[in-house]
């Protein structure tokens, strides 16, 4: 029988973590220029329709159901043909396949759209699509039975990782680094943004979301999960305003862009250990990940001459990074019991290294790989849209739109009597009085 009260949990929080990825759409269509924002909006919201397809198609059981070598699941029931959704996956939480499935799927479509921040204004769509479904098959998919699976090399090692510190966010933070590294720098550096009120609604939707991001792995109704929404909070709380104080010192001033950001650095450090540290853990996590994305955006990736337009590595690799080698500082198993103490609960480096193993393990495995696929994919499509094209905008040029669709002064000077009989209270004695 499953357990009715943590099965209505988990679908709670599975339609949290899918708010995640509209969230993420409005975030980084704020921060983009006018030209760029239905092809970035579309490039993050299309993959709710290409995870969703591939993750019934094969990518269940390729990360879940059996096991090879300790890097990959196989393949029995394509398109969960002849699968019993309804038995039960999880002994201690009484959940059945089905629901985990949906949950789980949810991962799939949040994790590709955070690289897409690290390309924006210059590559071409389908090869956006055509990356994207190589990389959830070959990276992602390979990269969560490492992890998460209980047959997986890495999970069987101990490494922890909560919620998707290497599984998403070092996963997707290296994959914007190097695809940014290939794609090349932009033609022109743009610094305004859209729509700050967009960058404002996208952080909260992406808040809320990641309670069920992070309190949902538990996987039932706990106290772990408890512990994961208020580590989550905390580490989220002491980020923002880390970063708030950081950009008063080094700007003299704090920017709604900063403390969105530092608000973001919190929420991914903090998910690889959201359910194994504590409280005092989660503060420590929240202010340590955001000076070292602070720092390395402000001083070390100017140095290095890659087009990241909105740090996606700077964010969610670097912050990624961190947090899940801290995870092995702070862990506690007065939090959870099923894990080993951390460095500073008494546990000694035993869990630091095997953090920092699984840390460097992730960023070779993504980096060779995603080389491989850009490699051989740029072999059959073109990468970056022409110069004419990217100055123009990827609106116009990618899918012939504009974000702003409502008839702009020109129109009103085209048709003028016509407004005038329509519209007549928007006109003054010197012409349209909007743009």
């Amino acid at each position: 029988m499953i357990n009715e009260a943590n099965t209505v949990f988990l679908i709670m929080s599975s339609i949290l973590v899918f708010c995640m990825t509209p969230g993420l759409a409005f975030f980084y269509g704020g921060l983009v220029s006018r030209k760029n924002v239905v092809n970035t909006m579309l490039s993050v919201f299309i993959i709710c329709g290409v995870a969703v397809l591939l993750f019934c198609f094969v990518g269940y059981e390729l990360c879940f159901n059996g096991d090879s070598f300790g890097i990959i699941g196989h393949v029995k029931h394509l398109f969960l043909s002849g699968l019993d959704l309804g038995q039960i996956v999880n002994q201690d939480a009484k959940i059945n396949l089905g629901t985990y499935l949906i949950f789980e799927m949810m991962f799939a479509i949040i994790t590709p759209a955070l690289f897409v921040g690290a390309i924006v204004g210059r590559m071409r769509f389908n090869f956006l699509l055509a990356f994207i479904i190589l990389w959830t098959l070959l990276i992602y998919y390979p990269l969560v039975h490492i992890v998460w699976s209980s047959q997986g090399f890495l999970f069987k090692a101990g490494v922890l990782d909560f919620a998707g510190g290497t599984v998403v966010h070092i996963n997707a933070g290296i994959t914007a680094l190097v695809l940014s590294i290939f794609l090349g720098p932009r033609l022109k550096k743009q610094t305004n943004h859209y729509d700050l009120p967009w960058v404002l609604l996208g952080t909260a939707i992406l808040w809320i979301g990641w309670y069920g991001f992070n309190a949902g792995s538990a996987l039932a109704v706990n106290t772990i999960a408890l512990q994961a929404f208020i580590t989550t909070t905390i580490a989220t709380g002491s980020a923002m305003m880390m970063w708030m104080l950081l950009e008063m010192k080094v700007n003299q001033k704090p920017s709604l862009v900063g403390v969105c950001t530092g608000a973001l650095c919190g929420l991914v450090g903090i998910t690889p250990g959201a359910g194994y540290v504590t409280v005092v853990g989660a503060f420590f996590i929240g202010i340590l990940c955001t000076c070292i994305s602070f720092s390395f955006i402000t001083y070390i990736k100017p140095k290095l001459k890659y087009d990241d337009p909105l740090d996606a590595f700077g964010c969610h690799g670097v912050s990624g990074i961190a947090g899940s080698i801290l995870t092995g500082a702070f862990a506690s198993k007065s939090v959870n019991k099923a894990i080993d103490n951390g460095l500073f609960y008494g546990g000694g480096w035993n869990q630091v290294v095997l953090q920092l193993a699984g840390t460097i393990f992730t960023i070779i495995f993504t980096t060779i790989l995603v080389i491989i696929l850009i490699v051989i994919l740029r072999k059959f499509i073109l990468m970056r849209v022409p110069e004419a094209e990217e100055i123009k905008g990827l609106d116009a040029g990618e899918h012939g739109e504009e974000v702003d669709s409502m008839a702009g002064t020109h129109e009103v000077e085209r048709y003028r009597n016509e407004f005038q009989g329509q519209l007549a209270h928007l006109l003054g004695q010197n012409g349209p009085r909007y743009r």
